[in-house]
């Protein structure tokens, strides 16, 4: 998030280009679609071109790093030779490595004495395995490295922007709603609203509204994100609402008349449609606090904490974004009866429950609460509970 030098050079820099308005906190407004412009315009193609690149540049690098350090060129032959894998390979096998290989004396003391920490290493390790969240975290990287699309339509355009989005979690919710991300989203600017608000993950959205405890086998056909489809975005004094399908509703409207009812202070909001509008449309500020509203209620910040044009590195498959890079591990819900199914139901004013409310599997709730003939035993108030660890 540098500002460029020849910008700040001129009386009037570009707006567009992204400077500190609160340092280390968040820019000042640029334009997304802008930023994709000046880079394109004031970058070489190579940088990020997606042609393969024929010339072997590690000599000319090696040497370039050589003339830097002060290193001579026989000295960096012996460093790349003493750190090649061929060298190295000892540490895994028993055979002593080819003395032709060793530069001196020196170089085979250090040799030995790794191998001899590594096989020390081995002999002690009792569990040498990854834990789940970084398995879970590792398993949702590999999802776009090195991706490249089946057809070449689907292919990322050269200069395209990419803008990555920290979704954090619901302001009602109690736990991590400060501390940590609920999800990381890789979006192309040539993407629309629309495209973000359906690869958004809330819980919210698949709640099932209604109690169940007369009817626990009655058929659920639609959960909430069927029934109530509204949502925005608040990005920079515009609201952008999803009005895709008939029964969508302007959530915005009673921000907007409470906002004109009186002198607040604030400046008109404007809005505009979610599905009308792409990232590169945006102005927005880099590092700042927007937000995204759905449910009603359901509100989560939005935080945009990084744009840059794409490389031939990158998932180059276009159908593939919104591109998932990052999802908290959250813990489920065990039923409190067995301890080790996910909890399905939850119960209210229950008489056979220890605690109020109380969560149960599927299997512990009928066993405990109806008969053999699927009657209603005492008292109580079910309904389906949703649990976040779903989306694991």
């Amino acid at each position: 998030m540098a500002a460029c030098s020849t910008a700040e050079a001129n009386n009037e820099p570009d707006r567009n280009i992204p400077t500190y308005e609160i340092r280390d906190i968040n820019s000042n407004v640029v334009h997304v679609g802008s930023i994709a412009r000046l880079w394109r315009e004031r970058l070489n193609r190579k940088y990020f071109s997606f042609d393969e690149r024929d010339i072997d540049t590690s000599t000319e690098e090696d040497a370039a790093f050589g003339e830097e350090m002060g290193i001579s060129a026989e000295t960096m032959d012996e460093i790349k030779m003493i750190c090649s894998l061929d060298t190295l390979k000892c540490h895994s096998e028993e055979e002593t490595p080819d003395l032709e290989l060793i530069p001196d004396d020196t170089s085979l003391a250090c040799l030995k004495k790794r191998k001899k920490r590594l096989d020390y290493r081995e002999e002690t390790l009792i569990i040498d395995r990854i834990c789940r969240n970084e398995t879970y975290t590792n398993e949702i990287h590999s999802l776009g490295v090195g991706k490249t699309p089946a057809h070449l339509e689907d292919q990322v355009e050269e200069g395209e922007i990419v803008l990555t989005m920290n979704i954090l979690y619901p302001v009602i919710s109690h736990q991590y709603k400060e501390s940590k991300p609920l999800q990381t989203i890789q979006v192309l600017g040539s993407q629309k609203l629309t495209q973000l608000r359906d690869a958004l993950c809330c819980v919210s959205d698949l709640q099932i509204s209604g109690e169940f405890s007369n009817t626990p086998d009655l058929a659920v056909e639609h959960v909430s994100k069927d029934h109530f489809k509204s949502a925005f975005f608040y990005f920079e004094g515009v609201i952008y609402n999803d009005m895709r399908y008939p029964e969508c509703k302007d959530l915005s409207k009673t921000i907007l008349e409470w906002v004109e009812s009186r002198e607040r202070g604030y400046d008109r909001f404007q809005t505009a449609k979610m599905e009308d509008t792409t990232f590169n449309d945006l102005h927005i500020k880099i590092g700042y606090p927007y937000l995204y509203c759905h449910q009603g209620d359901c509100e989560h910040v939005v935080v945009i904490t990084d744009i840059r044009i794409i490389h031939q590195d990158d998932c180059l498959d276009k159908t593939v974004y919104p591109l998932l890079r990052k999802k908290h591990w959250i813990l489920s819900r065990k039923c409190a009866v067995c301890k080790m199914y996910i909890a399905r139901w939850v119960t209210n004013d229950d008489c056979f429950a220890p605690a109020d409310p109380c969560f149960f599997c599927d299997l512990c709730f009928r066993m405990l609460h109806y008969d053999s003939d699927g009657n209603k035993l005492g008292e109580f108030l079910a309904y389906p509970y949703v649990d976040p660890g779903i989306f694991n």
